[in-house]
């Protein structure tokens, strides 16, 4: 495993847009199952017992919300992929699904950046890499990380904690000495 000089983490984004649309694909699920059980006379138990399941995940996650917490909907997701894997035809619905439960944690995951003598890496999704060459400069300065790429891009991100005086100025010069190596090796 790597190690970094410095990590610095980013101030966590509002996971509601995510949440919302986790809840929408529960609901359009348990629409659909309702509809098949009645269609089926009852007769349709394991998809009658997943719709329940959903329902109290469902519920143990708005009340993780009335208490602050972050909800996890990747369970009660699970569940209904298993539910539409098992209805007519419900074979890609089941894998959108799946896709949806793997990768809720890792888009509410938050963000950090890592910097050491060779490059920059930003742990969002997908990862990305930068080479120092690729900066033209980096700034660690009143709570705002600021990187200005070569291609006239400029990425602000808001710090999560506050960083003293002392550190972002060792963190500043530790930049300014790769970018100053990293431009003259070209």
């Amino acid at each position: 495993m790597k190690t970094f000089d410095y990590i610095i983490v980013i101030k966590k984004k509002s996971n509601k847009r995510i949440n919302r649309i986790s809840q929408l694909m529960l609901l359009l699920s348990l629409i659909a199952f309702i509809g098949s059980t009645i269609l089926l006379a009852g007769k349709n138990i394991p998809t009658i017992v997943l719709s329940l399941l959903i329902l109290a995940w469902w519920y143990f996650c708005f009340n993780q919300i009335k208490r602050g917490i972050e909800p996890s909907f990747r369970l009660a997701l699970l569940l209904a992929a298993i539910g539409w894997y098992f209805q007519k035809d419900g074979i890609w619905i089941s894998i959108i699904y799946l896709l949806a439960a793997a990768l809720e944690k890792q888009v509410k995951f938050q963000e950090e950046i890592a910097f050491d003598d060779t490059e920059i890496v930003i742990n969002s999704f997908p990862k990305k890499k930068y080479a120092w060459n690729d900066l033209k400069n980096v700034v660690l300065k009143d709570g705002l990380l600021t990187l200005d790429f070569n291609n006239n891009v400029l990425v602000q991100k808001e710090v999560d904690s506050e960083v003293s005086p002392a550190v972002a100025q060792e963190f500043n010069a530790f930049a300014q000495q790769n970018l100053t190596n990293k431009h003259q090796s070209k």
